[in-house]
């Protein structure tokens, strides 16, 4: 049955609704005009563009390359100008204040502490410069009329050997604001195996990770982070795709592992517009989350790096609304998914669901209601 409740929404309601980020990072979301103020405020010559306009435009074209690798040398620009607590600070409060804008209601955002110590800066100083800025954040987006909540994922390079060390650094200020730890990078040659230790200390320590899979690398690298490594979630998973038939007559059959990934009701943490500039999919339209939406599988929608992308999680629903025909109802199902997949306690997670989710996207459903009665009461109104 389709009602004008059930239509696709506005650009503006995509905007108001209540939404989940869970896959957002932050050296990925540093707004151009601050990255050539603090270039200029330590001596970093480096950058290809000084004007806020041409260094985002930069960026978008850099990482529209279709290679993962390619994808992320641009980040040594961003990491170059966040190597003092001055500049994480900053970078963090402006984090929270555009998610908060954009219509963010519960946001994880994920950084490596290890890449941030250039200017001398210790793992711990580093992690506290950057909760700091997200409370910062949290506070202006108050004052802007905006409610949000942020917490840090603490990221290990795949690459590198310190997966256990920052590992341990999640766990030591899980209750200060750190609320999960991942691992990134390339995947190719740096399987999540490597970085069994680590997964393990967590397991032990009862705490949260993810890890990306399923982006570059196909379904082993799915398989090697939940039944090698114990993945809670997964980053990215789109390659879960290439264990599901779909026959002629649209009939689905699902390998044993998407079976696993969707029983087991695992996240997988989707980034539509990054996929597409990593190769990883060849349009929105044709992107894995449509099938998966529709099979049900924890499909969850984030933005992964928004400067590189030119994106929002309001961009992100608009594209997936046009390609998929999306209605607010589709927008709060992906947003319960994100929320109870979210790495807080299990009440934390109910709360924000029954009191700020549902709320939220019930009241834009119902302003239609409110718009059909002002249009008829002034197209039928009689004189006396």
């Amino acid at each position: 049955m389709t009602s004008q409740t059930h239509s696709v929404p506005t650009a503006d309601q995509i905007r108001r609704a209540p939404k989940v980020l869970l896959h957002d990072h932050l050296d990925g979301g540093l707004r151009p005009g601050t990255i050539i103020e603090l270039a200029r405020e330590q001596g970093y010559e480096n950058l290809p563009e000084t004007e806020p306009d041409k260094l985002g435009a930069w960026f978008r074209e850099a990482a529209d390359s279709g290679s993962l690798e390619r994808y992320l040398e641009t980040f040594a620009h961003t990491c170059a100008v966040m190597q003092t607590r001055e500049a994480l600070f900053r970078v963090a409060a402006e984090c929270a204040v555009d998610l908060a804008e954009d219509g963010v209601v519960y946001a994880e955002v994920r950084y490596a502490p290890e890449q941030h110590l250039e200017g001398g800066l210790t793992l711990e100083e580093v992690v506290e410069a950057v909760n700091a800025g997200f409370r910062e954040g949290e506070r202006q987006a108050r004052a802007g009329g905006h409610r949000i909540r942020v917490g840090a994922l603490l990221t290990a390079m795949r690459h590198a050997a310190r997966s256990l060390e920052i590992a341990e650094l999640a766990n030591a200020y899980r209750d200060s604001g750190v609320v999960g730890f991942d691992i990134a990078g390339a995947e190719a040659g740096y399987p999540p195996t490597r970085h069994l230790d680590a997964f393990e200390y967590l397991k032990r320590e009862n705490n949260h990770f993810t890890i990306h899979a399923g982006e570059a690398f196909g379904l082993p690298s799915i398989w090697q982070a939940l039944q090698w490594c114990g993945a809670d979630r997964l980053g990215h998973g789109v390659r879960i795709i290439d264990d599901i038939e779909v026959a002629d007559d649209g009939s689905v059959r699902l390998g044993r592992l998407a079976a696993y990934v969707r029983d087991k009701r695992i996240p997988l943490e989707m980034c539509p517009s990054s996929n597409l500039q990593t190769g990883a999919a060849a349009s929105i339209g044709e992107h894995p989350i449509g099938l998966l939406r529709t099979l049900h599988f924890r499909a969850t929608v984030n933005t992964d790096n928004r400067l590189m992308s030119g994106t929002s999680m309001s961009r992100e629903f608009e594209l997936l609304t046009e390609a998929f025909d999306y209605t607010l109802d589709d927008m709060q199902w992906f947003s319960v998914n994100a929320m109870k997949s979210a790495f807080i306690p299990f009440d934390e997670r109910l709360a924000m669901i029954n009191e700020v989710i549902k709320p939220g996207y019930a009241e834009l459903r119902s302003e239609w209601l409110f718009q059909q009665t002002a249009a008829t009461s002034g197209s039928s109104g009689t004189e006396d």
